[in-house]
């Protein structure tokens, strides 16, 4: 049975609720943290007159030119960095005279260090019925780490990493790595590398690996050869919803280990650690791909053809462990890159052949360069290109192996379609069929277990017509990404890139696993304290037009 904390209230406290924690009340609570908590202010105060901030027009045109590089925001306990979940709150490209808000941001965040920074959040924001999220860079695609009203905990500090020479256990022997709540991908890439290992971890650099990746399923480079991050996990450290620190494993709290393991993040409990499986390093080869139709259309058709030639081609890549993650922006496909670690530059060369064949026989130009590096690292930082803040609106779907092997031609109609209306296409191809004892090992959507690619599609954020990003919103959910449902019935999408609107979130994104994670929520979470949207559980709440969060 699920029930609101404190006073039963069905909305959670709100600022200017007569249930709103006194200033006295505040102080006293940070004093319990040592002085981390701390008070939003937006960092684009400066471009608007406001109470934050005094208006600077040079420091707003320096904060707009790096706005949407993640470090901008990084240093941030509240900026988010999918700009949608913000509710237009200080908007760095509107004018001065436009009101900065605290809008959709977290009104504080407690800074956290260890796991009894979190016991005290939890404690106090059950006492007083608040909103908690949890946040670690602000890195994420459906706003789960921001929130009106909220209290979070923001794990981005914790950067303890630590090299287990002789994990052992009765699922496991070997080496392993432990990192803090707050590592990021290319921080665990680097200290794996400097040991000899490799870690399956994201493509993108400063997503926290220990968070939404690896608690959401979690794709990467080295999916096709060794699973998904998810796969990977041996052990939780985990502050649940009644502020119990619990090690979750397949033996102890197995329930809770298992619901971890891609069953979506900032619902269970709040992380404090992670430990995963540390790989043997070995050789990486990887390439780039380019190549476009003429700005007239006159050869779009072949362009297609190629298209079509290369996503043939995918599952004889994917077998051997390349992971490969392509694009179509407007008239050009790429792509960027195929990783394919324990293969050489020649063999991978070969597995790209019939596409740069059919490149050559319809006379498209192109760009093709592969390189074979020692190491994973080296292949990472050379081949993929830096990932900027998350300026897109999103949907998604899997798309199965069956429907290339028997569809293809539906399937390449579908990708035109959405491609020619205007909306970027991406894929992620991969194969983690075969790296779990069965598809329901872990949490992660058992879908994943017959995925050949991860579509992700969708839009630009315009910062400066806010209803034209909602109504491009309802174009990606009514007309876009039905083109792809009518070819994948009963199928699925990534939940760490779907879309926030998505029907029947349940079943899409969590397949048959729904229910029973939703009852191990119920055990750890009994109050709900967790919430995050399209996360399990959420349907129970709903957010209001202020960002108020109310049962439903």
């Amino acid at each position: 049975m699920h029930a609101v904390s404190a006073s039963n209230a069905t909305c959670r406290c709100f600022p200017g609720d007569p249930c709103w924690p006194t200033l006295s009340q505040w102080n006293a609570f940070n004093d319990t943290l040592c002085g981390k908590l701390a008070a939003t202010t937006p960092i684009a105060a400066v471009c608007h007159d406001d109470r934050f901030a005094s208006y600077s027009a040079q420091t707003c045109d320096e904060l707009r030119n790096v706005w949407f590089f993640p470090e901008t925001h990084l240093a941030s306990s509240s900026s988010a960095m999918a700009a949608l979940f913000t509710n237009n709150s200080c908007n760095p490209f509107l004018p001065p005279n436009v009101s900065c808000t605290l809008g959709n941001y977290v009104t504080y965040a407690v800074k956290a260090t260890d796991a009894s920074d979190f016991q005290k959040t939890i404690d106090f924001t059950r006492q007083h019925n608040i909103r908690l999220v949890i946040r670690n860079t602000g890195h994420d695609y459906n706003g789960k780490s921001t929130g009106a009203g909220a209290v979070a905990i923001w794990t981005m500090h914790m950067k303890s990493i630590e090299l287990k020479t002789d994990y052992n256990s009765s699922y496991y022997s070997g080496r392993a790595i432990k990192v803090g709540a707050g590592v990021s991908v290319s921080e665990a890439y680097e200290f794996a590398d400097m040991h000899n290992g490799l870690v399956v971890g994201g493509n993108c650099q400063t997503v926290g690996l220990a968070g939404g990746l690896t608690q959401g399923g979690g794709h990467s480079p080295l999916a096709s050869k060794f699973g998904l991050a998810s796969d990977q996990v041996l052990e939780w450290e985990v502050v649940t919803g009644t502020g119990q620190l619990l090690t979750a494993t397949p033996n102890r709290n197995s329930d809770l280990y298992w619901a971890l393991c891609g069953g979506g993040g900032g619902t269970y409990g709040a992380v404090v650690s992670m430990t995963a499986k540390l790989h043997p390093a070995m050789i990486v080869s990887a390439s780039n791909l380019t190549f476009a139709y003429e700005v007239d259309g006159s050869n779009a058709d072949q362009f297609y053809d190629v298209i079509q030639t290369l996503i043939e081609s995918l599952p004889d890549l994917v077998d051997v462990g390349a992971t490969v993650y392509w694009t179509i922006v407007g008239n050009t496909f790429s792509v960027f890159p195929a990783t394919a670690p324990g293969l050489s530059k020649a063999e991978l060369d070969v597995l790209f052949k019939p596409t740069l064949s059919k490149l050559e026989e319809v006379g498209i130009p192109y760009r093709y360069y592969s390189q074979e590096f020692s190491t994973f690292l080296q292949s990472y930082q050379a081949m993929n290109i830096p990932s900027n803040v998350s300026d897109s609106l999103l949907a998604g779907r899997m798309l199965p192996r069956s429907l290339i092997e028997n569809d293809i031609g539906d399937l390449i109609s579908a990708i035109r379609s959405i491609a020619e209306a205007g909306v970027v296409f991406v894929g992620v191809s991969l194969n983690v069929a075969n790296v779990v004892s069965s598809p329901s090992a872990v949490a992660a959507n058992p879908y994943w277990r017959q995925t050949l690619v991860v579509a992700v599609f969708g839009t630009f954020f315009n910062y400066t017509d806010r209803d034209a990003n909602y109504r491009n919103q309802d174009f990606l959910t009514d007309d876009i990404l039905p083109e792809l449902e009518r070819l994948t019935p009963n199928g699925a999408a990534y939940l760490n890139e779907a879309n926030f609107q998505q029907p029947d979130f349940q079943s899409v994104l969590y397949g048959r696993n729904y229910n029973r994670l939703d009852a191990i929520k119920g055990k750890y979470d009994p109050d709900d304290i967790f919430y995050a949207l399209t996360a399990v559980g959420s349907d129970r709440w709903i957010q209001k037009k202020d960002g108020r969060l109310c049962m439903t």
